[in-house]
Order: C-alpha cells, then structure tokens, then sequence
C-alpha cells in the first residue's frame, strides 16, 4: 500500500460522498455492510490490477478495453502507446469509467476524468519507481515513451464480500 494518511482521509471522503449520491438500486446491491474502507481497499488493490477502462469516441460511443492498472496515492494509473486510440480519446474526452472485479466477491467502479502525467516531472519519482519496482529494471527501454494518466474520481464505489468488518 503506497497511500499516506492524508491519501487514504481523501479517499475515504470520495468513498462516502459517492455512497450518499448512489441510488436505490446500488444501494440495495452495494449494502453499507458490503462496502470497503479506504484503507481495505488500498490493501486488496496492490500490483498490476486489470482495469477495464471506458473512453468516449468523438462520435459519443463508448469503448471498453483492460489496461495494466496500478492503485497509487489513492488513485488509479494507467499507460498505453504513444498512438492508441485510448490516448486519442482520452485527450480530447477526458470523462472515463474504469471498474476491476474479481468474480463476484469483488469490485471496485470508478467514474471520472483521466490526467495525462508528465513522466519527465520531478514529482512523478516516486511513482516511476513503482512503475520499475512493478515491471523490472529494463522498463524504460521497452515502455519508457508510453504516456500515463491518471483518473481523478468524480464518484467510486466498491463491493467485498467481506464486508467492512472482515467476516
């Protein structure tokens, strides 16, 4: 878990703002008891996640594909190649929805908007060193033009059957 305390409050607040903005039907699905904590889900979102991420074409038609998704400070990152049409979309669209589920014990959906990342940033150190920690040594030789977002959630929402008393 890469998260600081202030990463996890954050994401705990987007976490419980968008429970009280779902509807009667998530709600019945998505029972508070069934919700996951920040800090749960930081913990079962370590490594490569495959997000299946949804861009907009310029014709408003949606477009799902699974990306390498990586959980940090609270926030879903992903990459693809400088000329995919992803990239194409996202620039111009920027709105996404991206979920990751594993059968039916788990689930994470997150809509918001996608932020291209300079990888050449000061700031961004820490996480290219994810990027090498999680990919090895040799990933900029293979990977080291491919741009990056991030989604910055307007809403998440997330699902463990579980729970949130670990039962």
């Amino acid at each position: 878990m890469r998260e600081t305390t202030s990463d996890l409050a954050w994401l705990q607040q987007v976490l419980d703002d968008s429970y009280a903005r779902a509807g009667e039907h998530l709600r019945r699905i998505i029972t508070e008891e069934r919700r996951l904590d920040a800090v749960r889900l930081a913990d079962r979102l370590s490594g490569v996640q495959v997000l299946h991420l949804a861009t907009v074409t310029a014709k408003g038609e949606p477009r799902v594909g699974p990306v390498d998704g990586l959980f940090f400070r609270g926030r879903f990152w992903f990459g693809s190649a400088p000329d995919s049409v992803r990239f194409r979309h996202l620039r111009a669209r920027p709105q996404v929805s991206a979920t990751v589920t594993r059968g039916e014990e788990f689930q994470v959906t997150v809509h918001g908007r996608a932020v291209e990342v300079d990888m050449a940033a000061a700031d961004i150190g820490p996480f290219r060193d994810l990027l090498i920690e999680t990919y090895g040594e040799t990933w900029e030789s293979w990977a080291g033009d491919a741009p990056y977002a991030r989604i910055d959630p307007g809403a998440m929402y997330t699902y463990g059957s579980e729970g949130r008393s670990g039962e």
